[in-house]
């Protein structure tokens, strides 16, 4: 038989991730150490009371049936959050449960976009930003995301006839993986941006909790007119941990949220009740477990900066996500090859920022999973190393 695969997904081959988990592998087995910070997936647990949640919910029989639909609590919950993180009023219309945000990334375009409409997207960016709107047959634009604007969006470049024919924009801050923060002033700009040309925006708001300019993160809809153009993603995934559990929101704009949760009425039957309700032991529990995850990861964040500049290895501080963002060093020109070479003679395993978009060349991302100790040890690898002395 002769089975023939879309063109369009000829775009997605497994590259870098697959070299790098098979070295990995491989340098385990030869009982190399090895620092893995190149997958972003938190090393702390859930905090008991969310475990304990869960653990009741799924110890009823009764909650195995499809839920259909939102628990009111649930819709309370994120609510009830929103006012008291946010300062931002949502009726239970304007919320919805999404599989995780980058499930709803890869379907919210279905709700929409007619194939061929144009999406912005930046560069760095995130994979599934680009993905996402691609696999629903939009066609998709990137804007630049540059360091000598600290990497945050130059809306004057962004020429106006494609400004004017895009259908939405998605935009993220703090954003993974360039790990800058924006400034208030940049939200009043992008609204103003989005209502001059008509744009959609979503917003991803994954990392909020995880700040380390000294502000509070903020919710786009805590910006006047937000709620006219768009929407927000909202994560439990990074703040409380429960990342297998794929608990995130869209939030805003009312007309966006209900088309979107009818298009993912056609293709799912609802959270696993469980899960709905440990989320509302998340959203409604105590808090200060994420403000002191927050701590420690800035702790690792100094950590990798401070231990990796005395290697000679200069990695600037990170303003907020659990990622950090770095040059590769003077003397290497291609990030791939250097993730490759690093891997091999140090054990640490970093992601290439060429992953992210063409503008991440020159740049890696490091994940926040490590201790402060084991970071600083990660640096003593590179420095015995010798491989920075090449310049």
């Amino acid at each position: 038989m002769d089975i023939r695969f879309p063109e369009r997904l000829e775009t997605f081959e497994q590259g870098i991730f697959a070299a790098l988990n098979e070295r990995k592998n491989r340098l385990i087995a030869e009982g190399r150490t090895v620092y893995n910070m190149s997958v972003g997936t938190p090393d702390f647990r859930p905090c008991q009371h969310i475990i304990d949640a869960v653990s009741e919910a799924a110890s009823k029989p009764e909650n195995y049936g499809y839920s259909l639909a939102d628990l009111p609590e649930l819709l309370d919950a994120v609510s009830m959050h929103y006012r008291q993180r946010y300062g931002v009023e949502l009726r239970h219309s304007e919320i919805t449960s999404i599989y995780g945000s980058q499930e709803g990334m890869a379907h919210i375009a279905m709700a929409l976009c007619d194939a061929g409409d144009i999406v912005l997207v930046p560069d760095p960016g995130y994979p599934v930003f680009t993905a996402g709107p691609f696999l629903c047959g939009a066609d998709v634009r990137t804007y630049d995301l540059r360091k000598e604007n600290n990497f945050l969006i130059d809306f004057d470049s962004i020429p106006a006839e494609l400004a004017d024919k895009a259908k939405f924009m998605i935009v993220s801050y703090p954003l993974n993986p360039v790990c800058a923060a924006a400034p208030d002033s940049f939200y009043d700009e992008l609204i103003a941006f989005a209502s001059r040309h008509n744009i959609i925006i979503i917003h991803d708001n994954a990392y909020s909790d995880i700040v380390y300019t000294g502000r509070p993160g903020r919710s786009f809809l805590s910006f006047d007119g937000a709620r006219e153009v768009g929407v927000e993603f909202y994560s439990l995934s990074k703040s409380y941990n429960y990342t297998g559990a794929r608990m995130s929101f869209v939030v805003g704009n009312e007309a966006i949220v209900r088309k979107f949760a009818t298009v993912r009425s056609q293709i799912d039957y609802g959270i696993f009740l469980p899960v709905q309700y440990g989320a509302i032991a998340a959203l409604t529990g105590p808090q200060d477990s994420v403000a002191a995850q927050c701590e420690e990861y800035n702790r690792r964040n100094h950590a990798l900066s401070e231990s990796m500049t005395a290697a000679g290895w200069k990695v600037p501080l990170s303003q907020g996500t659990m990622f950090s963002w770095a040059p590769i060093p003077e003397g290497f020109d291609n990030s791939n090859e250097f993730v490759i070479e690093l891997m091999e003679k140090t054990g640490l395993i970093v992601t290439p920022g060429s992953s992210f978009g063409a503008l991440g060349e020159g740049f890696v991302r490091f994940a926040l999973v490590l201790s402060p100790e084991k970071i600083a040890m990660a640096a003593q690898a590179v420095r015995d190393s010798g491989m920075l002395e090449r310049r």
